[in-house]
């Protein structure tokens, strides 16, 4: 059996698509919270983005959380 290996990654911080602190919804899990940091696995041969990971905070404190980039949106707010 043969095993096929992962390309080799590296991680960094990604660009906002919001300022840190923007009201979003995790369209996932359908919670909000505070946008903390984004951050992007890269291809190390070809610095390829494989994957983006938005970290958010609930208001007022608390544990953050972490889900796809493309699964959040900001909140509208008046």
């Amino acid at each position: 059996m043969t095993q096929i290996e992962k390309p080799a990654t590296m991680l960094d911080h990604g660009t906002l698509p919001y300022p840190q602190g923007t009201l979003v919804e995790d369209r996932v899990s359908g919670r909000t919270g505070e946008l903390q940091d984004v951050i992007e696995e890269r291809l190390k041969e070809t610095g390829r983005v494989v994957s983006r990971i938005a970290y958010i905070r609930p208001q007022g404190g608390g544990i953050e959380w972490d889900t796809p980039l493309d699964h959040v949106r900001r909140v509208e707010t008046d």
